[in-house]
């Protein structure tokens, strides 16, 4: 298959072209009840779904998620396993992979690749490959039909912003602020403001992630990009035992907040 646009994009930019702003919920793969959580989710109103595989060293993560991440470690849970029992899953919405390049190399990257299509995974997020060192991969990726979804941060340059907005797939993950996944009291400034550059040069669905916890700051970020990711408020819901019920909760305050904005 080509890097033609795939049905992450198809779905975000369906919710972008009707006047709306596009809602991606983040659950740890392997997490108990995380694929009722996943359902729950897509029930409630998100446009499509990262799924983390969990790795040992998630270098964006912030304390919540790598909480989430050695649990289902010490379980013994497997990116193997992960995927197998997501392909399981009939859920309307298309759900993308988030984990580490060290992941996917280990598993073989067009083996990798062709496991996420064959389960019905149409996209992958690996946040530690920079642009200048993917070309294996979103070769890999492009010939087995998965989304490579790229971030731009804060310190992109002007000279590499476009190439890296110009060679994502699904959408570009702005990252709201420098740091690790984390929920913050305030919005950062700097979320607004990566929005707002990547848009300046890209068509694609423009999501930001990265700070980003509650409705009103999803509400507000929004007002300049098509869209955001939330992970840590959604993953402390499921740490904190209140299972997928509580996930579809937040979800669903999200969208509401998201289609008032």
């Amino acid at each position: 298959m080509s890097a033609s646009r795939g049905t992450i994009e198809a779905a975000l930019r369906a919710r972008r072209d009707s006047g709306g702003k596009c809602l991606v919920p983040y659950i740890t793969g392997g997490f108990e009840g995380y694929l009722d959580a996943i359902s729950a989710a897509a029930d409630a109103g998100a446009d499509a779904i990262e799924v983390g595989i969990p790795f040992s060293d998630p270098v964006m993560d912030g304390p919540v998620i790598q909480e989430a991440n050695e649990i289902v470690l010490r379980n013994g849970v497997t990116p193997a396993s992960i995927i197998d029992e997501v392909a399981t899953l009939d859920v309307d919405v298309p759900m993308a992979v988030m984990t580490y390049y060290n992941i996917a190399f280990r598993f073989g990257l067009d083996r990798f690749a062709q496991s996420l299509h064959a389960a019905g995974i149409s996209g992958a997020i690996l946040p530690d490959m920079p642009l200048v060192e993917a070309g294996p991969w979103v070769e890999a990726a492009d010939n087995g039909g998965v989304e490579t979804v790229l971030l731009a941060a804060p310190t992109t340059t002007d000279a590499h912003l476009p190439a890296i907005c110009d060679r994502s797939r699904g959408f570009v993950y702005a990252v709201g602020l420098l740091g690790v996944t984390g929920v913050r009291d305030e919005l950062a400034d700097s979320a607004k403001v990566i929005a707002a550059r990547c848009k300046a040069v890209t068509d694609t669905p423009v999501l930001v992630g990265v700070g980003v916890g509650t409705p009103a700051q999803a509400a507000e970020v929004s007002t300049v990009a098509d869209g955001c990711v939330v992970g840590t408020a959604i993953v402390r819901k499921l740490i904190d035992g209140g299972g997928p019920e509580a996930v579809g909760q937040l979800v669903g305050e999200i969208r509401t907040a998201l289609d008032a904005g």
